[in-house]
């Protein structure tokens, strides 16, 4: 259980718990077939409370929106925000909520470190978790937490939706870096 009234937009305490869908391409479904000339991929996966998660591929960059349809997930402010560097998600999305209602997502993302090699030639990647905010309002990034610099990454995405997401004003307010903040937190900048 945790106490909202840490946070001064919502008095009280609620209980606020977790659970997970799968965005794997078979839990699916695929909008079209992949682009010929450069792979792009859009699929739309089931989420909770009759949400579904939106994400596009494309020039190896991936956008995930969440909306009541694949239409209204993609007017989003979410459905537009990449990263400069190749990037992909997690196959598990974790789904914050306050009294059964869902308000913020959690997902793992991996993002490419051009500035060092792995074994095969290309780009490292490195972790990190975004917290994104749910309707009612709009869908938008939230918070980052950098995995390899927060041993406890998973607790201080949790402990960031709760606090900011329901009262994030997406455009107005600026996305947090929460917890130390490291090399994949540095590579969201555009």
């Amino acid at each position: 259980m945790a106490v909202a009234g840490a946070n001064p937009g919502h008095a009280g305490s609620e209980t606020i718990s977790s659970s997970y869908t799968s965005t794997a391409p078979k839990a699916c479904r695929m909008i079209g077939k992949p682009s010929e000339e450069d792979g792009d991929t859009t699929r739309v996966c089931p989420g909770k409370s009759g949400l579904v998660v939106l994400i596009n591929e494309g020039d190896l960059r991936e956008v995930v929106s969440v909306g009541r349809n694949r239409e209204a997930a993609a007017r989003e402010p979410a459905a537009q925000a990449w990263f400069g560097p190749f990037s992909s998600t997690g196959d598990r999305v974790e789904w914050r909520a306050a009294g059964g209602k869902p308000f913020a997502i959690i997902q793992r993302w991996q993002i490419a470190d051009n500035s060092e090699q792995d074994k095969r030639g290309g780009p490292v990647s490195r972790a990190m978790l975004a917290v994104t905010r749910l309707p009612p309002g709009d869908v938008c990034h939230v918070a980052y937490v950098d995995v390899a610099a927060n041993p406890n990454a998973n607790e201080l995405a949790r402990q960031a939706a709760d606090d900011f997401a329901r009262d994030f004003k997406c455009g107005t307010d600026t996305v947090k870096t929460i917890g130390q903040s490291g090399r994949t937190t540095s590579l969201t900048k555009r």
